[in-house]
């Protein structure tokens, strides 16, 4: 495998994967890791902005530019490489069929996997995603994509992003672990990101995977399309990602660090 902190201009060689990571700055005490598997027509250094976030909260991000590996066995054994070099907390997280990828990981491989917690992000649904007309249209993939003018004009100009991806169905044996039994007996702590516009796949999706995951926690952005990683509202939800890790960091109970009282309970009126 390659790192590198500069943003890919081409697809990555077939038969070696490359990372994008964004360490803790200089003279920080690295806080934790991340370690992101994009999803469909995407690749690593679509989460600069991401990874440039949670980094200046002192959490090293990696993003893989080539995380859609037909063996989840060499998956699973980059995944601990990187976790063996890694500062704990160490959490895998992954948006569309990415978290497909972190959640298949996760029910396979369980307590071998060296991580701690999971992020799903965009979790696509087992069948087709989409059934439009308009699927091979990029103003459409746009705007089921993301309401951030930056992040449309990053996804414009990107050579190596392949377009449309959204309109091709996710792979059947890849699907297949939303069906199975494993699920409800995975203990890893899971963040459950999820956009309330999302036309690709219903919050409702997410809301039923919440239910069936042990230690689950979702937050939906009301109004956020596909990408929620990206979205415009992409500082409020880097935010909750920090504050949940900051949790997980105190332990796999995720003991709430803050307590916020609205003004109905404190009798203000």
């Amino acid at each position: 495998m390659t790192h590198t902190h500069e943003q890919p201009t081409r697809p990555p060689e077939t038969d070696s994967v490359t990372i994008r990571s964004w360490p803790a700055p200089d003279g920080l005490r690295t806080r934790g890791t991340i370690i992101v598997l994009p999803g469909r027509g995407e690749h690593g250094g679509v989460y600069e902005r991401f990874g440039r976030r949670l980094s200046a909260d002192a959490y090293a991000v990696h993003a893989l530019d080539a995380p859609a590996n037909d063996d989840p066995d060499a998956l699973a054994a980059l995944v601990r490489e990187i976790s063996a070099e890694a500062t704990a907390p160490v959490v895998l997280a992954g948006s569309d069929t990415g978290a497909l990828h972190v959640l298949a990981l996760a029910a396979r491989f369980d307590a071998d996997l060296s991580v701690d917690g999971l992020i799903l992000a965009a979790l696509p649904q087992s069948e087709a995603t989409i059934a439009s007309d308009d699927s091979d249209d990029w103003e459409w993939e746009l705007e089921a994509r993301t309401t951030c003018p930056a992040h449309r004009a990053r996804l414009t100009e990107d050579k190596s992003f392949v377009r449309g991806s959204l309109s091709e169905p996710v792979p059947a044996t890849l699907a297949a672990v939303l069906s199975g039994s494993a699920l409800e007996l995975l203990k890893t702590p899971a963040l459950i990101l999820h956009g309330g516009s999302d036309p690709v796949a219903p919050v409702g999706h997410a809301r039923d995977l919440a239910a069936r995951l042990p230690r689950a926690e979702l937050a939906v952005v009301d109004s956020a399309p596909h990408d929620v990683l990206n979205d415009a509202t992409h500082r409020t939800v880097a935010a909750q990602v920090v504050q949940w890790l900051e949790r997980l960091r105190n332990g796999p109970e995720l003991t709430p660090l803050i307590t916020v009282t609205a003004d109905e309970q404190l009798g203000i009126r």
